[in-house]
């Protein structure tokens, strides 16, 4: 990883939430998902925060690296419904070596929907896919 991603940095990410992304959708074969409202899945936001961090952290990255989530630890304190955006600001709050941390915030067009932190470590995937294909062997 490059070392000129420092604290402070900002990013933006903005994605229209389809049907795609709602509750029922999340997990189709339990009938007790089946029948929740069509609302943003918490599962789903995780993964918007997830793909928000992980552009953010991409001009930071050298050729051939990558990142993975480490840790999540955000709320989810109001619905989107389908076709509402979601605009998430994340803001580097650490560097340690390979480990970023991030702060997140996001909101719907009418509420703030939840925030948190969000962990990341920058792996090279040539290391990361043999040490895949390894447990593949266990």
């Amino acid at each position: 990883m490059k070392e000129t991603l420092k604290p402070g940095y900002r990013h933006t990410f903005t994605f229209t939430v389809t049907g795609e992304q709602t509750v029922p959708a999340l997990l189709p074969q339990s009938p007790i998902f089946s029948k929740m409202p069509r609302v943003l899945a918490t599962g789903y936001y995780v993964g918007l925060i997830e793909w928000a961090c992980m552009e953010a952290l991409e001009p930071f990255l050298e050729e051939g690296e990558g990142s993975v989530g480490t840790m999540i630890n955000v709320t989810h304190t109001s619905p989107t419904l389908p076709g509402m955006k979601v605009t998430i600001e994340v803001t580097c709050a650490s560097v340690e070596g390979r480990r970023t941390l991030w702060e997140v915030e996001a909101k719907d067009e009418k509420d703030s929907i939840g925030r948190g932190n969000h962990e990341r470590f920058t792996v090279r995937w040539d290391r990361f896919e043999k040490g895949l294909e390894e447990k593949a062997t266990v």
